[in-house]
């Protein structure tokens, strides 16, 4: 299995989303959120944070791939920018400056 920091480096995807996840990164708020995306109250630490979102992207990027007609982009750019807020965070913990 790969590590945070790889897996972060790692994702690729195609410039729109990532653009339009940029343009949302500076209006994530974590308490609301990442409560929403993982439907929890209670919200986990970064890094089981990232590990989940990891696994809705991955599945959010399996349904744009197929091109069906379940996808739905708004929701995958939803998990992209709480992807880039929490990566933020968990790297400002794990490395402290």
């Amino acid at each position: 299995m790969l590590d945070i920091e790889t897996r972060l480096a790692t994702l690729k995807r195609p410039a729109l989303l990532a653009q339009a996840a940029r343009f949302g990164a500076d209006d994530y708020r974590r308490d609301i959120h990442l409560a929403r995306l993982l439907e929890t109250e209670t919200l986990p630490k970064p890094a089981a944070a990232l590990m989940a979102l990891f696994s809705r992207e991955a599945e959010l990027d399996a349904l744009r791939k197929e091109n069906t007609g379940h996808y739905r982009p708004a929701r995958h750019v939803e998990v992209l920018i709480a992807i880039m807020g929490e990566a933020q965070l968990f790297r400002a913990t794990t490395h402290p400056a």
